[in-house]
């Protein structure tokens, strides 16, 4: 049985004309303009041809053609007789959270378009830190309840930064105390999966429809509505649309008529890949250590513990992207790890020897900082989560600021009593993220490039053991530099958790109070680092990517626009 699919004739037709089989790298305007005109060919050439496709048993599959201009009227009140429609692309946990949290309200319509034909348990644990976990707790009492019984604390034990090579604690940052000061649950993991059955287990049936994801969408020039164009070529009518489809987000894309994938996406690749393990793991500070970080020349490693038994550990290395299939590892993964960590701690060896091949990953890690000089909205659409701040997840916080990204939505959507206003309130969400998630992304990426390109095994005067005389271990710039930012990260840890936990409500766009700490000390950071980390984490280590010119120079209009947005 043959059966026509516009998305097959319209690849090979590129493929035809221009030698390509990946249309990604085309921008929205000529992907749509490419898929109309071989949809009319199609329906053309099945109109004159349709007695030899019936002979043939080759009857097109595909759904008639929609008026994508064709919108239906609708009242401009919002009540519970005319509902808001909310369409939301992407079931991760932000998209989830706030289809959860909106569906709760008559006078709230949603619906979820998700790509994947049906959820599988694939995925590991996600760590949500005390800000999201009160969160989750202010917006639904009974989901936060069904995490707990799932979930592992982490930052009510020892957590910290180890030396990789010494084995001994360099520097330990207290998660337990911000907590416990402000009433806070402590900051832990929950097995991926488990955290999505929650919320879809919470969320009325139907509202989630799987199988059909967003590709773009058409505004309603002429009056209310939103329509998502879906992979099938159906279409989807909405008051408004949320773009939680992850880092390559078509809802993105359209947005800005820009790539999904590659140069001019704003995508970019962090110069980091991470090999990710998972097992059973009986580890001989179990309870009492949550998280450390072996750090050394060039490279880190993590170790966390994950509840039950198990563990999960990473491995971050400076390499080029595409380096898993590139670089040769005929011995599997965990040898060429054990190579690549040969002198470091014997904690790493120890749980690299206890992984078996088939329970390690590697990735490539990509990330896109959020900028004031690109849209977040437009119109009744609006980006949510690694759509607009995917950040690298040294910090944890990835998912996190997912869900504050959906708690502030779901206020401002609700605070509207007519469709007119749903484009002022989504700027109002705009307004409120924006600044606190840059900084969050700025942080995420100078903790990689300050740990990876900035420390090193700290200089050390010890005695020989032989002769009596002192003697410098590792002296060297940055060995040195390692050293002298030994007693200022635990201030910087506290100042960095200060900011996270107290600016969770996003009541303003920006908490002067805790961001003035962290601009000062991590500036400090940056500045004694800056001769080891190079180019690489000034300007986007706080997060002023967005107020940065592309030539380096400040973006003084950038600027203005922030300052504005904060008045």
């Amino acid at each position: 049985m043959f059966a026509w699919n516009r998305d097959v004739v319209l690849v090979t037709l590129v493929a035809t004309m221009v030698g390509k089989s990946d249309v990604s790298g085309f921008s929205i305007s000529t992907r749509t303009s490419l898929f109309n005109n071989v949809h009319k060919n199609q329906i053309d050439f099945e109109e004159k041809n349709s007695n030899k496709l019936h002979q043939l048993n080759m009857v097109a599959t595909t759904a008639p053609p929609t008026d994508l201009s064709s919108f239906d009227t609708v009242a401009d009140e919002i009540s519970p007789e005319n509902p808001l429609r909310i369409l939301v692309a992407g079931a991760g946990v932000g998209g989830l959270a706030l289809a959860n949290s909106l569906s709760k309200h008559p006078s709230m319509e949603v619906t979820v378009l998700e790509r994947t034909d049906k959820f599988k348990r694939f995925g590991g644990p996600i760590q949500l830190a005390s800000n999201a976990l009160q969160v989750m707790k202010d917006m639904d009492e009974k989901v936060y309840d069904q995490i707990m019984e799932k979930f592992t604390f982490t930052g009510d034990k020892e957590n910290g930064i180890k030396d990789g090579i010494r084995n001994e604690w360099y520097a330990k940052f207290d998660l337990k105390s911000p907590a416990e000061d402000r009433n806070m649950p402590y900051t832990g993991v929950i097995e991926r999966p488990d955290l999505q059955q929650i919320f879809l287990d919470a969320i009325p049936k139907g509202v989630v429809q799987n199988g059909d994801g967003v590709e773009s969408y058409i505004v309603n020039k002429n009056g209310h509505g939103v329509k998502a164009v879906l992979s099938s070529g159906k279409t989807v009518e909405g008051d408004v649309l949320i773009g939680a489809d992850g880092i390559w987000s078509a809802v993105r894309a359209t947005m800005r008529d820009e790539p999904l994938k590659g140069d001019g996406s704003g995508v970019s690749y962090s110069g980091y890949t991470v090999f990710a393990g998972e097992l059973n793991y009986d580890s001989f500070d179990n309870g009492v250590v949550g998280y450390k970080v072996y750090i050394g020349p060039g490279q880190y490693f993590v170790i966390t513990d994950i509840g039950n038994g198990r563990y999960q550990w990473y491995a971050f290395l400076a390499k080029p992207a595409g380096s898993a299939e590139l670089e040769e590892k005929p011995d599997g993964n965990v040898p060429y790890l054990t190579n690549v960590f040969e002198g470091w701690s014997k904690d790493i060896h120890h749980i690299l020897k206890a992984t078996k091949e088939n329970e390690v990953e590697q990735r490539d890690l990509y990330d896109r900082p959020p900028s004031v000089r690109k849209p977040w909205t437009k119109g009744p659409t609006a980006l949510l989560g690694d759509s607009v701040h995917a950040m690298m997840p040294n910090l944890g916080q990835g998912g996190c600021q997912a869900i504050e990204d959906a708690f502030v939505l779901e206020q401002e959507l609700l605070s509207a009593k007519n469709r007119n206003e749903i484009a002022c309130k989504l700027e109002n969400y705009r307004g409120r993220r924006l600044i606190r998630s840059a900084a969050v992304q700025g942080l995420s990426r100078f903790a990689s490039d300050i740990i990876i390109r900035g420390f090193d095994t700290p200089t050390k005067i010890v005695k020989d053991e032989i002769t009596g005389n002192l003697r410098f271990e590792n002296f060297n710039y940055a060995g040195l530099v390692t050293r002298m930012m030994q007693p200022i990260l635990p201030i910087f840890f506290t100042i960095q958790f200060n900011f996270l936990y107290d600016g969770y409500k996003n009541e303003s766009a920006l908490d002067l109070k805790s961001g003035l700490g962290l601009l000062v000390v991590g500036s400090f950071l940056l500045l004694l680092g800056a001769g080891t980390i190079g180019e690489a984490g000034l300007g986007i280590g706080l997060g002023l990517e967005g107020l940065i010119g592309t030539e380096g120079l400040l973006d003084f209009e950038a600027i203005s626009t922030a300052v504005q947005d904060f008045l």
